[in-house]
């Protein structure tokens, strides 16, 4: 089975080129995300992730639906991702429960500004159920997701975490992890590769850090359909400024001829 690609409305993303580039928005005010957005767009990723959780009006979900508009409109046709990333898998800390944050994710999605939203493997069946129902209702595509800041899990807790998004009816599946040594990122790739060849669904990793840098540059000829690269700021260490990414990857597709 070969790896896929992230499609949206039927088209692969990025061209179908492995991985395609996201860029996250990490602005803590209206005008800081607006003037982001300019910015990053015109470097012209494949996809924009919004966190969410960085933003200072999270708890207003008219706001946030609003300001979701306008970061689309803003984005010049580039698709928008959703992601509230909780403070135990890494995010910020936000003045939110959980209900809420399901019922902000289903309004966002309602309004028709995302295309693809993000929530985390490691909430209840229940609530990831929840979280699928109202995305598959908007037409929204669903990440499910897996972080560690901690360490690597071995190969065969990482290959469950990408096998259960699969199960649990995600659009595609997503693990992060930080690597203490060059063995936690092989092992990292091993299930990555391992998955992309096992699911029916796209495949997203990374190892986070200095380590783990290879892996944004490398881990699309593993499967990996998507990398996380530097617009005006990082959202997580280890990522790779847009501008050199897309260097990068373009010598590296020439040289393997992928």
């Amino acid at each position: 089975m070969q790896p896929r690609p992230i499609r949206l409305a039927g088209q692969p993303l990025g061209g179908g080129r492995m991985p395609a580039i996201c860029a996250p928005l990490v602005g803590r005010t209206r005008e800081q995300l607006l003037a982001e957005v300019a910015s990053v767009a015109a470097k012209k990723p494949d996809l924009l992730e919004w966190r969410v959780d960085f933003y200072d009006g999270i708890a207003d979900t008219k706001d946030v639906v609003d300001l979701a508009g306008r970061i689309k409109a803003a984005a010049g046709g580039i698709p928008l991702l959703f992601t509230r990333r909780s403070s135990r898998e890494g995010g910020e800390p936000i003045p939110l429960v959980e209900p809420q944050v399901i019922a902000l994710c289903g309004a966002v999605c309602a309004s028709g500004h995302v295309d693809l939203v993000d929530y985390e493997m490691s909430n209840t069946s229940d609530e990831v159920c929840e979280v699928r129902e109202r995305s598959r209702a908007a037409g929204v595509q669903l990440v499910l997701s897996f972080h560690d800041f901690n360490g690597t899990p071995p190969l065969d807790r990482l290959q469950e975490k990408f096998a259960l998004a699969e199960q649990l009816g995600a659009d595609a599946a997503k693990v992060a992890v930080m690597p203490r040594d060059m063995e936690d990122v092989l092992t990292l790739l091993a299930a990555t590769l391992h998955a992309s060849r096992a699911l029916a669904i796209p495949v997203i990793s990374m190892a986070m850090g200095g380590a783990g840098a290879v892996t944004r540059l490398a881990g699309g000829l593993f499967g990996s359909a998507l990398s996380f690269a530097v617009g005006q700021q990082a959202s997580a260490p280890g990522q790779w400024p847009i501008e050199e990414l897309e260097t990068a990857l373009a010598l590296l597709r020439k040289a393997s001829g992928a």
